[in-house]
C-alpha cells in the first residue's frame, strides 16, 4: 500500500532527502526556502543538520561532506546562491564523491526579495544538472533522483523551486516503507589531482566538465521527468515547473512537452516533439531560459506580445496569451478582490526594538545605510530613517563608501549633520557584516555601525543564530558576543544599550556618531513575537491628559490608533489597542504629558 501525505514542496524535499540517504544538511534561512531545513530537522537522527552563518559556509560544509563520501544537501533562496557561488563553481570542476544537491528557491514577483533572478541560468553557467518540480510529488521524487544523478555523473545537482511550488501543498506518496535511506557512504581516497584544482589539474577538469555535459544531456533525453503528453497537434507547448500547471489549465487540449530535468536541455527529445506538432510555443516563468535554447537548435518558436518573462506567472496572463494566439479565452477565475479596502503595507511589529533606534537616528539627522531584515521597514513613514538597502551585509561597506565619497562633508556644507551610520541585524552581522566592520577598521574608516540585536533571525520566522544560544535542533550553543567581536577587530568605541531606554539610546548613539573614530553600538531588545510578549503588560492612553500633539504617532506603532478628533483631519487624540500592544514602554517615554501609562 502507498502512504500519501499532504506536503508542501519544501516539506517534500526534506522527506525525499531522508529517503535518499542524505547524511549532512546545512543552510541559512531565506524565504521561500526556510522550511526545508526546519523539516529536515525532524529527521535529525539520520541527517546531521545545521543553520550555517551564511550560504557560503553552508555550501562549504556540504562540499566537505560530499568529498568525504556522504550524501549532502544545502538549501537557500535565489540570492543566497550568489553568496555561495565561489565554492559551488569550483566544486563543479572537482566533482562529487557523495551526491550533492543544492536547492535554489527562486522568488518570481519578489514576494520577499530585493530582486528577481532566474537561477536556471546559474545551472547552465555551472554546467550542472537541473531539476524543476511542478508539484510536491515531483519535489519528493526529484531530490532522490538528483542524488543518484549527482553520484553517477560526479556533478552537484540543482533543484530549482519557486515561491509557488515551495509553499503549495499537494498529496505526496512517500511509500509504505518510508524511512531513512541506507545507502553506504562512498570511500574517501586522498587524490590531490582531484580535490586541489590548481591550474595544472583544473584545466583537465574543465575538459571533463564539457564531456560530462553531453553525458548529462543524453540522460535528460531519457529521463522519466521529461515526457510528451499527447493532444491537439496544431500547437505544441514546451514548459516546465509550475508553468506546466498553468498550461494544463489554460491550454488543456494541446500537446505538451513537460520538462523536469531541464539542464542540459534534452535537445533530441525537444526536436522530436517539435517535428510532431504544427507550431511550437514555449511557456516558462521568468527568463526565456528554455526558449532561447530551443531557438538555438533551429526550431521556430511562436512569437507573441503577451508578457510572460517578468514577475510571477499566473493563469490570467496565460489566458491573455491564449486570446492573442487563438482568439478565444478559457475562463480562469481571477482572484477575488474587494474594492475600496485600504492597503495594508508591512510595518514593524508593535513594540519592536528596532523602532526606537530608527526614531532616534532620524531625530539625530543621520544618513542610514540599511540591510536585509525586518528593519528594512525603518525606511518608510513615519520613521523615514533609512537611505539604502542593497544585499546581506552591504550596509557597512555602503556607509564606508559614502564616507570615502566625502558625503558627510558635503552634507555639513548644506547645513545638515553629516552623521553617517550603518544599521544591521544580529543574524546579518554574523552572515556578512563582520568582514565589513573589519574592512572599515583596516582602511581607516570612521563610520558607526549599529547592530540591532534581538537574538533571533526574525524576518524568516525566528530561526536561531550564533547570538541566540541554541542551534537548529534546539540544543544549547555558545553565545557569540558582538561587542567582543568588534573589540577583537580593534574597535575602541564599543557600546551596548537597551533599545527600550530612549534617553540612554539617544545619548549613546549621538556619542558614537560624533566620536570621530570607527564605532559599534549594539542596541538590544528581544523580538516581541518570538519572546511571546504580545498582549503582555499593555499600556493605555488617558483621554483627559492626551493633548493630541501627535508625538506618539511618529513612532509608527500599529498598536497606537487615532481616537477622538480634535482638529478635523489634522489632530487626533490617540488610543492603544490592547490586543496589539506588547508593553514596550517607548510611547510612554515619548509622551510629555504623562497621558500614557501601564494598564491596570
Amino acid at each position: 500500500m502507498s502512504r500519501k501525505i499532504l506536503l508542501s514542496a519544501n516539506e517534500a524535499i526534506a522527506w525525499g532527502a531522508c529517503k535518499a540517504g542524505c547524511r549532512v544538511a546545512s543552510a541559512y534561512p531565506g524565504t521561500p526556502s526556510t522550511e526545508i531545513m526546519e523539516n529536515i530537522r525532524r529527521f535529525k537522527d539520520s541527517i546531521n543538520c545545521e543553520w550555517a552563518v551564511n550560504e557560503k559556509c553552508a555550501m562549504e560544509v556540504v562540499v566537505g561532506a560530499s568529498i568525504a563520501g556522504a550524501r549532502a544537501l544545502t538549501a537557500m533562496k535565489h540570492v543566497g546562491l550568489n553568496v555561495a557561488m565561489d565554492p559551488f563553481m569550483t566544486y563543479t570542476y572537482v566533482g562529487t564523491n557523495g551526491g550533492l544537491v543544492i536547492i535554489s528557491a527562486d522568488d518570481p514577483g519578489m514576494h520577499s526579495s530585493q530582486n528577481e533572478q532566474d537561477n536556471r541560468n546559474l545551472a547552465k553557467f555551472a554546467r550542472v544538472p537541473l531539476f524543476e518540480p511542478a508539484d510536491s510529488q515531483e519535489a519528493f521524487d526529484m531530490v532522490q533522483e538528483a542524488f543518484e544523478v549527482s553520484e553517477k555523473y560526479h556533478a552537484p545537482a540543482i533543484i530549482r523551486l519557486t515561491t509557488r511550488t515551495s509553499h503549495t501543498s499537494t498529496l505526496v506518496d512517500v511509500g509504505d516503507d518510508f524511512g531513512p535511506g541506507n545507502q553506504e557512504m562512498k570511500p574517501y581516497v586522498k587524490d590531490i589531482s582531484h580535490t586541489i584544482p590548481v591550474p595544472m589539474f583544473a584545466r583537465k577538469q574543465r575538459l571533463d566538465a564539457q564531456v560530462r555535459t553531453e553525458q548529462l544531456r543524453a540522460a535528460a533525453n531519457e529521463s522519466r521527468f521529461n515526457r510528451i503528453e499527447d493532444g491537439d497537434k496544431r500547437l505544441g507547448i514546451i514548459t516546465s515547473a509550475v508553468a506546466y500547471q498553468y498550461v494544463k489549465e489554460v491550454f488543456p487540449e494541446f500537446a505538451v512537452l513537460k520538462l523536469g530535468f531541464t539542464n542540459p536541455l534534452p535537445t533530441a527529445l525537444v526536436t522530436r516533439f517539435a517535428q510532431s506538432v504544427e507550431r511550437v510555443l514555449v511557456v516558462e516563468e521568468l527568463d526565456p531560459f528554455l526558449e532561447e535554447q530551443v531557438r538555438a537548435t533551429g526550431i521556430q518558436v511562436v512569437e507573441h506580445k503577451t508578457e510572460l518573462n517578468m514577475l510571477e506567472l499566473n493563469p490570467m496572463r496565460l489566458s491573455a496569451l491564449r486570446a492573442e494566439l487563438l482568439g478565444d479565452v478559457t475562463p480562469v477565475a481571477a482572484p477575488h478582490c474587494d474594492q475600496g479596502l485600504p492597503t495594508r503595507p508591512p510595518v514593524l511589529c508593535p513594540g519592536c526594538s528596532h523602532r526606537s533606534v530608527f526614531y532616534i537616528l532620524h531625530k539625530l539627522g543621520a544618513t542610514v545605510t540599511g540591510d536585509i531584515g525586518c528593519y528594512t521597514l525603518g525606511a518608510f513613514p513615519p520613521l523615514n530613517a533609512m537611505d539604502t538597502t542593497i544585499c546581506m551585509g552591504a550596509c557597512v561597506g555602503n556607509a564606508f563608501g559614502m564616507e570615502k565619497a566625502k558625503l558627510p562633508e558635503r552634507q555639513k556644507a548644506e547645513g545638515k549633520t553629516g552623521r553617517l551610520c550603518a544599521v544591521i541585524g544580529d543574524s546579518t552581522f554574523f552572515h556578512s557584516g563582520m568582514t565589513g566592520i573589519l574592512n572599515v577598521m583596516y582602511n581607516g574608516g570612521h563610520i558607526t555601525t549599529v547592530v540591532l540585536d534581538n537574538r533571533i533571525t526574525a524576518m524568516t520566522g525566528h530561526q536561531d543564530n550564533p547570538a541566540s544560544g541554541k542551534n537548529l535542533c534546539g540544543d544549547p550553543a555558545p553565545v557569540t558576543d558582538i561587542c567582543e567581536v568588534a573589540k577583537a577587530m580593534g574597535y575602541r568605541h564599543v557600546a551596548k544599550v537597551s533599545a527600550y531606554n530612549l534617553a540612554e539610546l539617544e545619548s549613546v548613539l549621538k556619542e558614537a556618531l560624533d566620536c570621530g573614530e570607527p564605532a559599534l553600538v549594539v542596541a538590544g531588545g528581544p523580538c516581541r513575537v518570538a519572546a511571546k510578549l504580545m498582549g503582555a503588560n499593555t499600556y493605555t492612553v488617558d483621554p483627559q491628559k492626551c493633548k493630541a500633539c501627535g508625538a506618539c504617532f511618529t513612532l509608527g506603532c500599529p498598536a497606537i490608533e487615532r481616537a477622538a478628533e480634535v482638529v478635523p483631519g489634522k489632530r487626533y487624540q490617540s488610543r492603544i489597542d490592547p490586543a496589539q500592544c506588547s508593553g514596550c514602554d517607548i510611547c510612554s517615554q515619548l509622551c510629555k504629558f504623562g497621558a500614557i501609562s501601564k494598564k491596570g
